[in-house]
């Protein structure tokens, strides 16, 4: 079996002011393939999981694994390279430049990562803006397209570097249920078509009741859906 991500014994603190232990033990693994969906109340540790997962945050103990390699211990330049190449991010802001073109934001990541020309980058932005079905927006600046078409970019965003898998912190919070329902069928697009991973924390049950699993958190442990 393939996995894209696997977490092993994942724990955290916090010890300003006090210590409070954060993430207890959190074991899963995610398919390749598989949109996984993370619930809990507020203040259970969803996004303080997921900022680990994606490396934003080294600040733990266990270990966890992308494509089966450890990256538990990396140096801060070997977890920014796996981030750029590896994990794409989907924010409930979407964090778009207001003063750049829709097919300038999305091309962003990929121009810094600097790997193909920005010619490349550019023909293979319009794409991903295609594949949503925003490519007519392409030369709009990003403040003048609605809130739907503006996750949409940050989905194109995050997907510029074909990543093995996208992370979302509550993508559709910010949305009404229609541009909500968008973005669903758009991410379940992208796992049953593109073989893509997901994994996002949400409070949207509907939403999450669409998912191939939901991993429910409470006070820092992982209480059901596993698969270990």
């Amino acid at each position: 079996m393939s996995y894209v991500i696997e977490a092993k014994n994942i724990n955290k603190h916090f010890y300003d002011p006090v210590d409070y232990h954060v993430l207890r033990d959190i074991s899963f693994r995610i398919k390749k393939g598989e949109f996984v969906s993370i619930m809990g109340k507020s203040g259970c540790g969803k996004s303080t999981l997921l900022y680990i997962l994606s490396t934003m945050d080294s600040d733990y103990t266990g270990e966890l694994y992308l494509g089966g390699n450890l990256l538990s211990g990396q140096d801060q330049k070997e977890l920014a390279r796996v981030r750029n190449v590896h994990i794409g991010f989907v924010f409930q802001f979407h964090y778009l430049l207001p003063e750049f073109t829709v097919l300038q934001n999305v091309m962003l990541p990929a121009l810094k990562l600097g790997r193909k020309p920005a010619s490349q980058v550019k023909e293979d932005a319009m794409k991903k803006l295609e594949l949503l079905d925003i490519g007519d927006q392409a030369h709009k600046l990003a403040h003048r397209i609605s809130g739907g078409q503006k996750q949409r970019v940050a989905i194109a965003r995050a997907l510029i570097n074909d990543p093995d898998i996208i992370m979302g912190d509550e993508p559709t919070g910010n949305l009404d249920s229609r541009n909500s329902e968008n973005v669903f069928n758009i991410f379940r697009e992208l796992c049953d078509k593109g073989h893509l991973s997901l994994l996002v924390v949400t409070h949207d049950i509907d939403f999450a009741k669409k998912t191939d699993r939901i991993l429910e958190m409470e006070d820092g442990r992982i209480i059901g859906g596993n698969d270990i």
